[in-house]
Formats: C-alpha cells, sequence, structure tokens
C-alpha cells in the first residue's frame, strides 16, 4: 500500500487543455485540478483504508503532491484567469505552442464546441508523433470529439434496428455530413498511436451531448424555463429522437480513468446509461424550473434560434441509441449522473442555478402609507428584474386565474377546485364589502411567492404582511408537514427587509398635496390616510411588532428617511438598497435585449438622420430657389446694361460716322488720289504734309486746293 502511495506521489502529471475558455475544456480542467494522479485504480472502499493508513504514516503530503497540473491556451488573456490553471497561453506561433506541448505528460483536445480547432489538434497530434524520438518520457493525446460521428452508422442487424450501438461497432461509423473533419480527426489520431503506443499513446473519446455545471447546448430550455417570458417551451418536431447524454464531470472523470489506466483500446464512447428523448429531457427542465408546459413546434423553427450554432441544432436533433459498455466493464468511474439527466434534474437544476449564480433576491419593503414604498420597490424590480409583488395586484390576477382556469374543459380536478376556491373568495368578499379575510389573503399571498418566476429570480414584496400575526402565518405557517414546511417556507422569507419612514407632517402634506384625480378613487383621501396612518403608528408600538418579528428570524430591517419629494432623494434610498442587496444575481441584459436596444437607437439615429437630411434639403431647396431668383433678377438687370451701353454706344458711334463721311473722309480721298498722281518717294510723308488733321478740321479742304467755284 505504501509502495503505492509513494508511487503516485511520484506520478504528478502535467496537463495541457486546449482553449479552456469553453465549457468542456474548463469543466475537464476544473475536475482534473481536484483529483490525485491514480486515484482511479483505487477502489472506494480500498481508499478509504488508503486514507487511514496514510494519515497513520502522515504520508498525506505525498498524496496531495500527486496531482494533476493544468495548463492551456485561452482566446485572449482577458478573461479572467481560472485558479485551477497553472498556465495560460494566447495567440502562439505553432513553434511555441509545440514547446509547451513537448513539456507536458498529457495533451487533450476538445473538439465538441469549436469546429476551428480540428486544424491545430490535427498539427498537434502530428507534430507530437514527428517528435516522438526527441520526448523525454511517455505522453499521451487524447481527443475529445462527439457522438454526431456516429448519426450515420447503418443498425447492425436491420431486422432489429433499436439494438444499440457500442464501442465494437466504431470501424463501422459514419458521420453527419457536417461532421466528416472530425471523424477524419478522429482516424488520424487512431493511426498515429499504433506505431509505439508506449511512448506516444492517443485515445478518442466520443462524447454524447454534455449537461451540468451551468449547461451549454442544453442552456436555451434552462434559460426559458427559468426567466418564465414563455408560457410553453418549445420542443422542435415530435420531441421521439432519442440523445445520448452525458453530465460533464461524468466525462471529466472518463478522462482521468484513460490517464490513470492507460488502456489499450483507443475509442470510447462515453454516453450515461439514459435513453432519453428530447420530450423527455426539455420537459423535466421546464417541470422544475418554469411553467411546466411545453409546445410541439416544427422542426425547421429550430433554424430561427439565434442562441443555437449550426453544430448545436444538429446534436440537438440527433436520434441515436449508443452504449458505453467498456467504460462499464474497465473503468472505475464514480458516477454524478449514471442514470441520466431526466433521472437526476433536480440535481442538474441546482448545478446550473449554483454555477451560473442564478439566486432569488427576496426583498420586502415596509413602512407607512403614502412614504413611496411601491416607487422605491418598482425601482429595486428594474434594477434587479425581480418581480413586484402587491397585494391589491396579486388578489386580482388570481381572481383572473381562477376564472381563466375554470373555463378550461381539459383539467377537470383542478377546474372543479378552482370553481370551489373561486365561489369561496367571491362570497367572502361580499360579505366583507369588497375585502378579504386574512385566512384568503395569507393564502393567495403564499401562492403567489411559490410561484416560480418569484422562486427563480426572486421578488420585491411591497408593504405586506402589515402585522406580526400575518408575516407569522405568511412565512411559517403550519398548514404543512414541519419538514416540508421548512424546505417551502424558507424560500420565500426575505432576505432583506428595508423600512422606509417619514414624519406624520410630511405624509400628510404629501398626501394633500396630490391633485384630485390621482386621490379619487384611492385610499389617499384625507379621512382614509389619517385612519390608516393611526392605525400603522398603534401597530408599531405594540411589544410585538412586525419589525421585531424579523429581527426574531435574525433579519435586520434596514431603516430608510425620506425627508423631501425630490426625485434625488429616491435615487439615494435605491444606491443605499443596492450596496445593502449587492450585485443582481439574475441574468444581465440579454443578446436580445441588447440588440432590441441598438435595433431601437439605430432606428432613433436613422429617424434624426433622415429628418436632418430633410431639413438640409429643404434649406438646399431654398437657397437654390433664392440664387435663381437672384440669378435672375440679376440676369435681367445684365441685359438692361448691355441695352444700355448698345444705345450709348450707338449714339455716340453716330456722331462719329457722320464726322468721319463728312469731314475727314473726303479730304483724304482728294489727298491719296494727288499721291497716285504725283507718286512721292514717301507717301506717308507726303500725305502728312498736304493733308494736315487740323485743316481738315477747321475747313474741310487739303491745303493748297482751290475752293471750287459758285
Amino acid at each position: 500500500m505504501a509502495d503505492k502511495t509513494g508511487e503516485m506521489a511520484q506520478n504528478t502529471r502535467r496537463v495541457f487543455i486546449n482553449d479552456i475558455g469553453n465549457y468542456t475544456s474548463k469543466n475537464i480542467a476544473r475536475f482534473l485540478d481536484s483529483c490525485v494522479v491514480g486515484a482511479s485504480l483505487v477502489d472506494p472502499g480500498e481508499a478509504d483504508v488508503e486514507e487511514d493508513d496514510d494519515r497513520l504514516h502522515d504520508e498525506q503530503p505525498k498524496l496531495k503532491s500527486a496531482t494533476f497540473q493544468i495548463v492551456g491556451t485561452v482566446s485572449s488573456q482577458t478573461e479572467e484567469k481560472c485558479s485551477f490553471i497553472a498556465e495560460e497561453y494566447s495567440n502562439l506561433k505553432r513553434e511555441d505552442l509545440l514547446h509547451h506541448l513537448m513539456k507536458c505528460d498529457v495533451v487533450i483536445y476538445d473538439i465538441t464546441q469549436n469546429a476551428d480547432q480540428i486544424d491545430e489538434a490535427q498539427w498537434a497530434v502530428s507534430a507530437l508523433y514527428e517528435e516522438m524520438d526527441q520526448f523525454s518520457g511517455p505522453k499521451m493525446f487524447i481527443l475529445v470529439s462527439t457522438i454526431m460521428t456516429w448519426t450515420m452508422t447503418k443498425p447492425a442487424d436491420k431486422d432489429n434496428p433499436e439494438i444499440p450501438f457500442t464501442e465494437e461497432h466504431y470501424r463501422r461509423r459514419k458521420a453527419h455530413p457536417n461532421f466528416h473533419d472530425h471523424i477524419g480527426l478522429e482516424k488520424l489520431v487512431v493511426k498515429l498511436g499504433k506505431t509505439k503506443s508506449s511512448q506516444f499513446s492517443t485515445y478518442v473519446v466520443a462524447s454524447g451531448l454534455q449537461y451540468g455545471m451551468g449547461e451549454h447546448i442544453f442552456h436555451l430550455f434552462f434559460k426559458m424555463s427559468w426567466l418564465g417570458e414563455v408560457s410553453q417551451v418549445p420542443i422542435f418536431g415530435d420531441g421521439s429522437n432519442i440523445i445520448p447524454t452525458i453530465h460533464i464531470n461524468d466525462l471529466a472523470g472518463i478522462i482521468q480513468n484513460i490517464i490513470d489506466h492507460t488502456p489499450k483500446s483507443q475509442y470510447f464512447v462515453a454516453v450515461d446509461d439514459s435513453k432519453n428523448t428530447m420530450e423527455d429531457i426539455i420537459k423535466a427542465v421546464t417541470l422544475v424550473l418554469g411553467p411546466g408546459k411545453t409546445q410541439n413546434v416544427s422542426k425547421e423553427e429550430i433554424y430561427l434560434t439565434r442562441d443555437l450554432m449550426q453544430t448545436d441544432i444538429d446534436s440537438l436533433l440527433v436520434n441515436l441509441c449508443i452504449e458505453a459498455t467498456y467504460l462499464k466493464e474497465n473503468f472505475n468511474i464514480q458516477w454524478v449522473s449514471e442514470t441520466g439527466m431526466v433521472e437526476n434534474i433536480e440535481q442538474i437544476t441546482e448545478e446550473y442555478k449554483q454555477t451560473r449564480g442564478l439566486l432569488p433576491l427576496r426583498i420586502c419593503i415596509l413602512g407607512p402609507p403614502a412614504v413611496g414604498k411601491s416607487t422605491i420597490a418598482e425601482r429595486i424590480c428594474k434594477h434587479y428584474k425581480l418581480h413586484h409583488v402587491k397585494l391589491k395586484e396579486t388578489i386580482t390576477e388570481t381572481l383572473e386565474n381562477l376564472e381563466s382556469c375554470v373555463g378550461m374543459e381539459d383539467e377537470e380536478n383542478d377546474q372543479s377546485e378552482a370553481q370551489e376556491f373561486l365561489d369561496t373568495l367571491k362570497e367572502n368578499m361580499n360579505q366583507n364589502g369588497g375585502r378579504l379575510d386574512d385566512q384568503y389573503v395569507i393564502r393567495i399571498m403564499r401562492d403567489k411567492l411559490r410561484t416560480k418566476p418569484c422562486m427563480n429570480q426572486g421578488f420585491v414584496l411591497d408593504g405586506f404582511p402589515k402585522t406580526y400575526e400575518q408575516a407569522k402565518e405568511l412565512f411559517t405557517g403550519d398548514e404543512e408537514p414541519e419538514d416540508l414546511q421548512s424546505k417551502h417556507e424558507k424560500k420565500i422569507i426575505p432576505e432583506f427587509v428595508f423600512f422606509v419612514d417619514a414624519t406624520d407632517v410630511f405624509l400628510k402634506t404629501r398626501v394633500l398635496n396630490l391633485p384630485e384625480t390621482a386621490v379619487e378613487g384611492t385610499s389617499y383621501t384625507p379621512e382614509q390616510f389619517l385612519r390608516r396612518l393611526a392605525n400603522f403608528r398603534e401597530r408599531n408600538v405594540e411589544d410585538e411588532t412586525l419589525l421585531n418579528y424579523f429581527e426574531d428570524l435574525e433579519i435586520h430591517p434596514e431603516h430608510l428617511e425620506i425627508t423631501s419629494n425630490d426625485d434625488s432623494e429616491y435615487l439615494l434610498i435605491i444606491e443605499k438598497v443596492c450596496k445593502k442587496v449587492g450585485k443582481p444575481k439574475n441574468y444581465g441584459i440579454v443578446l436580445e435585449e441588447v440588440e432590441e436596444g441598438e435595433r431601437r437607437q439605430a432606428e432613433q439615429q436613422l429617424k434624426e438622420r433622415a429628418a436632418q437630411r430633410a431639413e438640409a434639403e429643404r434649406r438646399e431647396e431654398e437657397e437654390a430657389q433664392q440664387r435663381d431668383k437672384c440669378w435672375g433678377e440679376w440676369n435681367q438687370q445684365l441685359v438692361e446694361v448691355k441695352r444700355q451701353e448698345h444705345d450709348l454706344l450707338e449714339s455716340q458711334s453716330e456722331l462719329l460716322r457722320n464726322y468721319l463721311m463728312k469731314d475727314v473722309m473726303p479730304t483724304l480721298t482728294q489727298g491719296l488720289i494727288e499721291c497716285c498722281r504725283i507718286r512721292p518717294d514717301d507717301p506717308i510723308d507726303f500725305l502728312t504734309e498736304r493733308v494736315r488733321p487740323e485743316d481738315v478740321a477747321r475747313n474741310g479742304k487739303v491745303p493748297g486746293e482751290s475752293a471750287p467755284c459758285n
């Protein structure tokens, strides 16, 4: 025994896991980090004896040192580092990645979630195979694949196609058309491990659809049921298809066994014992988390679901009956959910809520009338996405639901019970002038707080209970057996109680200043309000007050004071409440809400831009019209100026023409005739001397020419 423990201490394994940020890899890493190397080689009974022996011989430190050291790749360094990861790598070149792989004893590649990892996994196993001679010790490569590589396999017995497949049939398996790359990689991994398995052993694990620990592929149905936003959870198709499944921790346990046992077989099917159909799974989820109702819709509608990728859709529509016989016969697996998802749905849903931090918030707001409890409650509900529970609205809702149930013909038992309770409530209201006795009010409010939405997300109880007796009856009533009572009632007792108060003078002033339209038909008329305020103050000076009830349960109410009607006062109150309650334990803004907000914002921006464009076009058109008008006026003015210039030039040129024709041309003509007759050596000088302009201007004659005879 001591030798085995010493050997385990020396066999600390360094394990590489790809893409540790995804669902499968992260949970495998978390599981292995909590395991002891070689632990699956020891039966549970023998392990207890060994633990006692270790304690007696003080060998516990050795056992603790024989653990798995987890390293791996992440998509980006911005992801928060997990405590169970020793080293994280991102954006590595392949030569650098190979360097890290060579330092590991076990390399695990998951290709069930991201098909992009197939190429890297193919390279990794091939590169390690080529470097086999450089290994410092034996190495193991484990490929986590999917049962989708079996979906097109023909039955071994055509006469009895319902006989399940086993690992023995793995050579005959045929993959789904969208998973040919997966099966190609499976064959490569098996092939490379046959050469020298003592030095480099390779294994393929064909995993069923994984569930548990927050969910992945089934998350859509868990989320729809938990949020309660649909009255019926859809089942795509008739829901009769058998879906092979496995809990993610059981898958990790199988990988642990492979590492510890180093089996001769290279191919394993990892599924639980269940033969659940899609309908079985969805109905189980919605019965525990949601409205409890399902609806069959056409298979094609699954393609309209945004939360599912194509590989998820193919997997959910699979119809395959397969068993993992080798695991049961050869491995020592501490099963978490051996019988399947449906049989363990309570445990699975609890894991889902705990892993995702989906815990209900139960808040109670108390205080005198008109202090603003509903205003505060509404803002708290909006911030934490809780359900606002008000007495009057809950009674109205209950009556409407009972009347609706009475009108249904498919549920006779519920119908008769609903009719009986409805008649009882109406009769009691008629006897009390429209009010209900406390026993019925308590029953209605308790049923409301026990509804799936309030149990899932939580609630803000607005102004109820009003007395110590009501609180005691509502939260610790004795209608049920003590064991069930404790289980149910603790789930509706508020975790946080806030007592909002103000002075009587302030409250009276606030009510008196309300507009008549707001007061009409309410209990805020002066007489009714003063009576309600007096009753409230009287109830809170007794020995057993409502606040004392919560103090007895060690739920200490937080006192908040309202001093003004300013909205900033309520903002401060909400800030104090949020500081006390802490962060929301609900889903954040979901993708659809983000996209809807973005769509509305985009539409608003488009409208604003369209309005701006229309305004710009209008201004441009006005400016164009103004330009055209100015241009027309300018053209008219230009035409007029040109006409005036033309007229002026015409008038001036007429005088000049007359002058030239009458005085200049005759003299010049005579001079030219004389020049032709005499033919001087320099005609220009001749004309200049003979014809002087001043003589022409004076008498219109060439000098030396005789005057004509009369």
